[in-house]
């Protein structure tokens, strides 16, 4: 039955993923009414599947995205200090060589690296000496230590919306539009079984924006590539800290990073090819290309069997005429369409951007759209549970005060449980962690983390708890799994 609401809204945004959080956040920090429609659950796309990573890019200093480099350096300290729960610093080694870059052009690109975004708290580039450390092969002998950091992505997701809807958004999941029309100086959009109209529309939909555009008779701007991005997971391949970026011989990169305590993510990969299917999937020949390229530098010989997990995501980027995959920007552009006249109801798509610069974007889309009020204000202001100093957490033995305040209201807590709630929900844990947090289901998961997450974040289904709000399930057994099913009530294997 069709439930039109009475008042409209000044803007409603298509798609849960982090760009469409991000401007939702801001627009209603602004003081716009503001609708969030995600078809899915939140980070259900893209945005859950990238290398986990803050970062200025140094791989696209090679292909000349000068400003986009610039802009996503001096987004790392910020985002630092608005969520150090989910955002730290993550040291990455650069190893020297001899089918790589000659050393004097990574050291000229870390240079640059090192000045163009502004950066003061993370520290500087340095020469590392490795001989066969970290794991790595014995030939390997040096190399360049230089700083980014490192996301809990789909969490990033989750919070962006959270704030919104502290600040007065609405914010509807698994809410699918079926119908977008202009009428009159408004937008008619029926998702979910009921109607809403807005002022403005921002299609924010990911791999999906050329659809939503289509759904609005707006015209697509030319070509768009979908771009698939495939990662592995195996157990951790050395002790150290510090994440690896590897040259590999046909010339692309990737990472290894120490990950989720126990294991060591490799990615990414580049490819068109197969790219629509949906759910994204790893192909067998990107695991396998990702298992070589992590053979060739470590001592340790990977084989299929080591693989306890892939995941792929989508890019949908404009078509700027680069010929490989890998060389296709991943800066952001947007298409305005303002209808017939300039009274008409204008839609914004959203074409390509980074996690990193999520926070810029929104910022410039609400600026095409005439929104100049209370502009900025996101650059300062904390997301959910990141009101505390940025140093506030680390791999120290030492509790940190968040930690301390966490086991000081639930001391029955196991000391990974404690690291892992302040990881995840910072501050935001001291309203659920308490002596009686009822059922366990295991690996330190309770019934009252659970409540949190059904009714302040959005979760449904095992898969949102166990996949996006946390990493739960790569430890989880099958027994684990479907007693939270049934504690959820999902049907279903």
């Amino acid at each position: 039955m069709e439930t039109p609401h009475d008042l409209p809204y000044d803007l409603a945004v298509i798609g849960g993923g982090v760009n469409g959080a991000a401007i939702a956040r801001d627009g209603t920090g602004r003081g716009l009414s503001v609708l969030l429609l995600e078809r899915g659950d939140l980070a259900q796309g893209t945005s859950s599947a990238s290398t986990k990573l803050i970062h200025g890019g140094l791989r696209y200093l090679e292909h000349r995205e000068f400003a986009l480099v610039a802009e996503a350096l001096h987004e790392r300290e910020i985002l630092w200090k608005q969520a150090p729960h989910i955002i730290w610093p993550m040291r990455f080694v650069l190893p020297v060589v001899p089918e790589g870059r000659p050393w004097w052009m990574l050291r000229t690109g870390l240079w640059f690296y090192d000045r163009m975004g502004g950066r003061k708290a993370l520290p500087p580039t340095r020469h590392v000496k490795l001989d066969g450390r970290m794991g790595l092969q014995p030939e390997v002998r040096r190399g360049y230590e230089y700083s980014d950091c490192w996301v809990d992505d789909a969490r990033l997701v989750v919070l962006l919306a959270r704030d919104a809807a502290d600040r007065g958004a609405e914010v509807r999941t698994r809410c699918a539009v079926t119908r977008l029309a202009r009428e009159g100086h408004l937008w008619r959009i029926e998702a979910g079984g009921e109607t809403f109209r807005a002022a403005m529309v921002v299609n924010a939909a990911g791999p999906q924006v050329g659809q939503v555009m289509d759904d609005a008779h707006s015209p697509r701007p030319g070509l768009l590539r979908r771009v698939r991005g495939s990662h592995i997971v195996v157990p951790r391949l050395h002790d150290d800290p510090r994440a690896l970026f590897l040259q590999l011989p046909d010339g692309r990169i990737c990472f290894a990073i120490p990950w989720q305590y126990a294991f060591t993510l490799i990615g990414t990969t580049d490819s068109e090819d197969g790219a629509d299917a949906d759910p994204p999937q790893a192909s067998e020949a990107e695991i396998v290309y990702l298992l070589g390229a992590a053979n060739h530098y470590f001592r340790r010989s990977l084989k299929r069997e080591d693989v306890v997990w892939t995941y792929a995501g989508v890019r949908l980027l404009a078509d700027d005429g680069s010929g490989k995959p890998e060389a296709a920007t991943r800066g952001y552009r947007f298409e305005m369409d303002r209808g017939s006249d300039r009274h008409s109801a204008p839609l914004l798509s959203v074409l390509g951007g980074k996690i990193t610069t999520h926070r810029t974007l929104a910022e410039a889309a609400l600026e095409r759209l005439g929104v100049m009020d209370n502009a900025g204000w996101t650059a300062t202001a904390p997301l959910p549970g990141g009101d505390f100093t940025p140093d506030g957490l680390d791999e120290a033995d030492n509790l940190a005060p968040v930690e301390q305040d966490i086991m000081a209201q639930a001391q029955h807590l196991s000391r990974a449980t404690v690291h892992r709630l302040a990881r995840a929900y910072g501050t935001d844990a001291l309203g659920f962690v308490r002596g009686d947090m009822g059922r366990h289901f295991g690996q330190g998961f309770t019934e009252a983390e659970l409540d949190h997450l059904t009714t302040r974040e959005w979760a449904v289904t095992a898969q949102d708890v166990l996949w996006r709000r946390s990493k739960l399930g790569l430890w989880f057994s099958d027994d684990e799994v479907a007693a939270l099913k049934v504690a959820l009530g999902e049907d279903g294997p």
